[in-house]
């Protein structure tokens, strides 16, 4: 195997692997419950869509209707707060986050209230703003909340592999945890909705709550030690500068 490096820090990949989890509960506590529609993911959707409105089934096609609606307008909203798709530290992704974790709220509030129109909305919403937030780091695609993309990834990788060409070895460990991480979230959502329902989705609004404060920290923490670094860098040059 002919392996080509790029360096993709660990915290990038852990981030990304705990939002696919959080996301592959979401998606399956949605499929499981009253709608039966997924809220992570378009392609599907917009099949049965089209399905509904063919077959004059008008209240899936309203349901549908809204929850693509909502997973766009989900996007715009990542736009707005964090503007632009590739990842950096400096920007606001802790502010994203928190309002993730009051969609998710509001949406298991609304799906326990039965009002299961609204409650879809709400987490179809989410969905598409954790979807949005990171697109790409240095050209390798991150998307959390589907596989379509990852799955054609990784086979595109082992076909490469497989004629003798170059592969991204860290690409594949990332695009690998992601997979499995969505994969095994949706195993832990079926457990804990047999047991609980929807409060299967307290699961990920802590987890989110918990990365978005901790995002925060980090990124003071990151903004001082890049401070430490470019201030060190300018002395060694006077340093440098003296000597000459």
């Amino acid at each position: 195997m002919k392996v080509m490096g790029e360096n993709i820090p660990t915290w990038v990949l852990t981030g990304a692997v705990v939002l696919a989890f959080c996301a592959g509960i979401l998606n399956t506590t949605a499929l499981m419950g009253i709608t039966h529609i997924s809220a992570s993911h378009v392609t599907g959707n917009v099949s049965l869509f089209a399905v509904s409105m063919m077959a004059g089934d008008w209240l899936n096609f309203q349901l549908l209707l809204i929850t693509i609606g909502s997973f766009w307008l989900g996007s715009v909203l990542s736009g707005a707060i964090i503007g632009s798709s590739e990842l950096n530290i400096g920007r606001h992704y802790g502010y994203a986050m928190l309002l993730e974790v009051l969609l998710l709220s509001a949406s298991l509030w609304m799906y326990l209230d039965e009002h299961h129109f609204v409650g879809q909305m709400l987490i179809a919403m989410a969905c598409g703003l954790q979807n949005s937030m990171v697109a790409t780091y240095h050209g390798t695609v991150i998307r959390t909340t589907h596989l379509t993309g990852i799955t054609s990834d990784l086979g595109s990788a082992v076909g490469n592999w497989l004629v003798g060409r170059r592969v991204n070895i860290k690409r594949i460990i990332l695009h690998s945890g992601l997979w499995w991480a969505f994969f095994i979230g949706g195993i832990v959502a079926v457990l804990l909705y047999m047991q609980v329902g929807y409060l299967s989705m307290l699961l990920p609004i802590m987890v989110i709550l918990v990365a978005a404060l901790f995002y925060n920290q980090m990124g003071k923490i990151y903004q001082q030690i890049e401070r430490m670094t470019r201030l060190k860098l300018l002395q060694k040059r006077r340093k440098r500068r003296d000597a000459r």
